[in-house]
C-alpha cells in the first residue's frame, strides 16, 4: 500500500459522469440537505444531523481526520449538474499490514437508484487497486440495505459472510453486519476470465 499516494496531496478522480474531490465550506447547504433526511442513514452507522453549524463544523472534522491519515471522505459530484455534491464516499481503517481498506457511501435521496453510487464505488476502487495497490477492499452492510449490496455486487465485491451483533453503530445499537470484499486478484482474475 502506497498511503503516501492518498494523504499526501487531496486525490481527485474523475469519471464519465462524476467527480470525486475534496468537501469545502462552500458546499455546506448541498452537505446539510445530505445530513438533514434521516432516509439517508436508516442504514448507517451515522446519526442525521439537523443543526446547520453542526454540519458546517464537521467540514473541518472531514479535514482534521485527513491530516491524520485516518480516512478520506470524497464528495460526490455530479459533473454535468455544475458540480452539484450528491453524496460522499470514504475510504477508511487502512490496516497497512494486511494492506486492506475499508470503503462506505451515501447518496442524496433525489440521486438514489441513478447508478452514482454504483459509479462512484468503481471509480474509488480503481484507484485503491491501481494506484494506492491496495490488496483489499471491504464493506460493512446492514443485512437490510439491498441497494447496497447491489452497488458493491456489481462491483465486483463477494458477500463473505455475516457478523452477527457484531458492530455498534451509533443510533442503532449493536447490529448484525454483512462483510463484502474484493482482492486485487479477483479483478486481475475478472480480466482474464
Amino acid at each position: 500500500m502506497i498511503i503516501e499516494k492518498v494523504f499526501s496531496q487531496f486525490p481527485l478522480l474523475h469519471s464519465a459522469n462524476l467527480t470525486l474531490k475534496k468537501i469545502e465550506v462552500s458546499h455546506v447547504q448541498e452537505l446539510f440537505a445530505i445530513y438533514d433526511n434521516a432516509k439517508v442513514f436508516e442504514y448507517c452507522g451515522i446519526i442525521p444531523k439537523h443543526n446547520f453549524q453542526t454540519v458546517q463544523k464537521m467540514i473541518g472534522h472531514f479535514e482534521r481526520d485527513y491530516m491524520k491519515k485516518s480516512r478520506i471522505k470524497w464528495g460526490i459530484f455530479e459533473r454535468f449538474q455544475h458540480e452539484k455534491l450528491v453524496g460522499i464516499i470514504e475510504a477508511m481503517d487502512f490496516n497497512q499490514k494486511v494492506n486492506m481498506v475499508t470503503i462506505g457511501y451515501y447518496l442524496a435521496e433525489d440521486s438514489w437508484g441513478k447508478g452514482i453510487a454504483t459509479e462512484a464505488v468503481e471509480l474509488v476502487v480503481k484507484y485503491l487497486l491501481e494506484d494506492v495497490d491496495v490488496h483489499r477492499i471491504q464493506a460493512e452492510v446492514m443485512p437490510l440495505n439491498e441497494p447496497s449490496k447491489k452497488v458493491l455486487l456489481k462491483n465486483g465485491f463477494i458477500k463473505e459472510g455475516l457478523l452477527r451483533q457484531a458492530t455498534l453503530w451509533s443510533g442503532k445499537g449493536v447490529v448484525d453486519i454483512e462483510i463484502y470484499g474484493l482482492l486485487k486478484e479477483d479483478c486481475v482474475k475478472n480480466l482474464h476470465d
